[in-house]
């Protein structure tokens, strides 16, 4: 069986999801032949890198003009200019294609997944087509061609039936939830994490995320850190920056102005996330699909900040909506919301409990499953 695995380089989840799946088959099906390709870069490595730059700068300088496009590209002109673009695209990518003789492809993005239906409606392949999606909503764009997807697997079950409204038959579509890496569903020595970040059973533990990849919002990022460093003495908070470095001397420089070094960690980019997680209780970041589904699965409800205007603000409305996540507007006052939130512990308790009915944690093996065996 040879099995390819597309994805595309815009944000890290679509990546991260692909890897997953990767994992999963080679554990579960070693005699697989398996094989991770970014699509995008294939087909075209100066297109993959100009629209991948444009979309990181975008989101990072104008997420209004992000949210403009995600949201023109579900119908109208710009919706047929993206399908058009990629069926010249499918011509390039044809030539893997009859390379690799895969029996099966599975696309975490759309692109894939529109190119691949694309020459089976031409007749150029017969291989199965699955597509991951990697949000908490729908987008059209994922349904572009889904007339020759075999296999669509998404986040949660109202979310199949919403696709099954636009015409997707039901039996195509598998509320999975979205695939992670086990990292995350590992047990880990706790009192030894605690240790080594000098964290106290005493207190909540917070993890925030200063930005992901694109250090999104920095003036909210440092107005939100500061209110929840300034105002809630009942916390601790391991603050991870990732790679930018303006943010970790920022929410250093604040941890120093409060004197919260005995509450307050900071890191630059980690590998620890799983093992931070496991001794956290509650999650502030950006809604991405990855993080959303990490934190979920690790039964962390959610204070979210920044999202990127279109597929992120309808993960945050989807985590207010199912009572695991709080979304921090930006009108709000980040003061009152903690201090609500965190002198009433029994809201935290439902809301992790709302979590533990939400995640699917086993998404890549239950992918694996219904595909394969």
């Amino acid at each position: 069986m040879k099995v390819l695995i597309f994805y595309a380089s815009y944000g890290g989840g679509h990546l991260g999801a692909a890897r997953s799946i990767e994992d999963s088959l080679k554990s579960q099906h070693p005699e697989f032949d398996v094989e991770l390709i970014d699509c995008m870069k294939y087909v075209n490595f100066t297109i993959e890198k100009i629209t991948s730059a444009t979309y990181r700068e975008l989101a990072k300088k104008a997420p209004w003009a992000w949210g403009r496009i995600y949201h023109d590209s579900q119908k109208g002109p710009l919706a047929h200019l993206t399908s058009r673009s990629n069926k010249i695209m499918a011509i390039k990518l044809l030539r893997l294609l009859r390379e690799k003789q895969p029996d099966m492809i599975i696309s975490t993005h759309p692109f894939g997944s529109q190119m691949c239906s694309y020459l089976k409606r031409k007749g150029k392949i017969s291989a199965k087509i699955a597509t991951v999606m990697t949000d908490f909503a729908p987008h059209d764009q994922w349904l572009v061609g889904s007339d020759f997807m075999d296999y669509l697997f998404v986040a949660h079950e109202n979310m199949k039936q919403d696709i099954g409204k636009k015409g997707v038959p039901l039996t195509k579509i598998h509320a999975t939830g979205i695939p992670i890496s086990s990292r995350f569903l590992a047990d880990y020595p706790r009192d030894e994490i605690k240790k080594e970040f000098a964290l106290t059973d005493k207190k909540t533990t917070v993890l925030f995320f200063g930005g992901g990849e694109f250090g999104l919002g920095k003036t909210r990022t440092f107005s939100v850190f500061e209110a929840l460093i300034r105002e809630i003495d009942s916390i601790q908070v391991i603050a991870i920056a990732g790679k930018n470095e303006k943010m970790k001397e920022k929410f250093q420089e604040l941890v120093h102005t409060y004197h919260k070094e005995d509450s307050v960690v900071v890191l630059g980019f980690t590998h620890q996330v799983p093992e931070l997680m496991s001794v956290s209780d509650v999650v502030v970041s950006k809604p991405g699909g990855m993080t959303t589904s990490e934190s979920l699965a690790c039964c962390l409800p959610m204070i979210i900040i920044n999202p990127i205007p279109g597929q992120e603000e309808e993960n945050a409305e989807f985590l207010e909506n199912s009572g695991v996540g709080i979304w921090i507007r930006k009108q709000d006052d980040p003061v009152t919301i903690f201090r609500d939130f965190f002198e009433h512990p029994e809201c935290l308790a439902k809301m992790k409990k709302n979590t533990e009915l939400l995640s699917k944690k086993f998404a890549s093996e239950t992918i694996t499953h219904i595909l394969f065996d």
